[in-house]
């Protein structure tokens, strides 16, 4: 296919993903991120 249908097949599959169960999922817990930070003994990473 050209580049043209492959966009319109990549935006259909977005469309569809956006659309289903998976929007309705948490990729990634934002919650942690608003707590204050506590500093950790140990080694630093």
């Amino acid at each position: 296919p050209d580049g043209q249908s492959c966009l319109n097949l990549a935006a259909a599959r977005l469309r569809y993903i956006a659309g289903s169960a998976w929007s309705a999922r948490c990729y990634m817990n934002m919650r942690p991120l608003y707590q204050p930070q506590v500093p950790q003994s140990g080694a630093a990473a």
